[in-house]
């Protein structure tokens, strides 16, 4: 994904994460008031609830960037909880906004109905008759019977006895609407966001720490040798190793691996979400991948926050060569193909590592033989297209990770999942093995690829 994982070990990345943890807790904190307007202002009444609801918005408010940068600083506790917030937080928002049409138009309804009563007082029955008096007949008795009493001598009028409810403050007779069926449709939307996003968290969690899924994917090359049809590359990226993910998770991708009997095995970035002192022992197992022809790897954009330099040197002693802008030739079954890579885009203006560089790893080669590159991002394929890729292998957007973020990552990149094209350039994207940020994953399964390339 594109946000900055567990810790910039370089000192270029200081100002931007120190920016980018700033704009998240703007972005949390604006969230955060919606959720209390909608959750608790609207389904409550003045009083110690709405004052505890306050606080708890509050506290949950903080807690995201207080993950953000806690887990960088070793507080790695904060992570399932954090986390998991950020998940619900997320579905609680997209439930809440998708409501607010629906609220709005019932909101309207109610008040037409309530408007929709009697404009006056209704006319109260009539008195009942009084009991004749002693000498009703004059003109005393008389004056008493019809008012004429103290009051009217007073000049003022007699008492009239309520007896039908009166005008609001609207002079309609009703009142504009009804509290307490809003109340409870706030209540009722409230309860329905709550559970819907709780029960897609816990589903999104059970599928990131399930299984690997296995995408199998025939992928034709015009220029591939006929000896070569068949050659398969198992394919993963985006196995974050960090806080939430470590050893076990190494060794259980691993063996999926193995099982594939691969020709090559290319990991496409993403590995670790922390240094080397902190993960070595995590992606030990690496060194165990097995392949006929070699194991290959490309940087992410998570090692250029994670000590890219070390990481390049601890991948190579695990046994994986790393393709910095370079391209290896692949003597396989008689025949020959070119496997390239390029570093990640973000390495552009790190001081760390040089960007990432088309023509030092296409340029100047027999354009007669199929080139794959290996490329972190999607995007990459924009400037690939231009030299003559016939295919890239890439990861990072995680297939959008948890539905429906994988729209916003379509204005980023050309492709999500799976197989697409980019100016006649064929590019697969791999969901990844592991995930960033919430340890959920909601319509885009942890995945390992076999892609089998086709001689046509």
């Amino acid at each position: 994904m594109c946000c900055p994982p567990s810790r910039a070990a370089e000192g270029g990345f200081v100002l931007p994460v120190l920016g980018f943890v700033g704009t998240l807790a703007l972005i949390t904190g604006l969230i955060h008031y919606y959720l209390w307007r909608r959750l608790v202002r609207d389904t409550t009444r003045p009083g110690r609830v709405r004052r505890i609801g306050a606080v708890v918005a509050l506290v949950l408010a903080l807690l995201v960037p207080a993950t953000m940068i806690g887990t960088r600083g070793g507080f790695y506790w904060l992570a399932w909880p954090g986390y998991l917030w950020l998940a619900v937080m997320f579905y609680l928002l997209v439930l809440l906004v998708l409501l607010e049409v629906p609220l709005l138009v019932a909101r309207l309804v109610l008040r037409r109905r309530a408007g929709a009563g009697p404009a006056t007082t209704p006319e109260p029955p009539p008195a009942a008759p009084q009991p004749a008096l002693v000498g009703a007949g004059t003109p005393d008795a008389a004056t008493a019977t019809t008012g004429g009493g103290p009051a009217a001598a007073d000049g003022g009028e007699p008492p009239v006895a309520a007896s039908g409810p009166g005008p609001t403050a609207g002079g309609t007779g009703t009142p504009d609407h009804d509290p307490g069926r809003r109340l409870l449709l706030a209540r009722g939307a409230a309860i329905f966001a709550g559970l819907t996003a709780v029960g897609v968290t816990g589903y999104g969690v059970r599928t990131a720490l399930g299984p690997l899924e296995l995408d199998r994917v025939q992928i034709p090359l015009a220029k591939l040798p006929r000896s070569m049809d068949g050659l398969r590359i198992a394919t993963v990226s985006d196995i974050h190793l960090g806080p939430l993910r470590g050893r076990v998770h190494t060794e259980r991708m691993v063996a999926a691996i193995n099982r594939l009997d691969a020709d090559l095995v290319a990991v496409v970035g993403d590995l670790v979400d922390g240094t080397v002192a902190e993960l070595g022992e995590a992606a030990a197992p690496l060194r165990d991948i097995r392949s006929r022809y070699g194991n290959f790897f490309v940087t992410g954009n998570h090692e250029y926050y994670s000590g890219v330099e070390e990481w390049v040197q601890e991948v190579d002693r695990l046994g994986l060569r790393v393709l910095q802008n370079q391209r290896q030739e692949i003597h396989a079954r008689g025949g020959v193909l070119d496997l390239a890579g390029v570093n990640d885009v973000s390495a552009a203006g790190t001081g760390v590592a040089a960007p990432p560089d088309y023509a030092a790893a296409l340029g100047d080669r027999d354009t007669d033989r199929p080139v794959v590159l290996l490329a972190h991002q999607p995007v990459a394929a924009l400037e690939a297209a231009r030299f003559g890729v016939d295919l890239q292998l890439s990861g990072h957007t995680h297939g959008g990770q948890i539905v429906p973020f994988n729209l916003l990552v379509r204005l980023e990149q050309p492709v999500v999942s799976g197989l697409g094209e980019v100016d006649g350039t064929k590019v697969y994207v791999t969901n990844g093995a592991g995930f960033w940020g919430p340890p959920v994953r909601v319509g885009a399964n942890p995945q390992i690829t076999l892609v089998e390339l086709r001689a046509t």
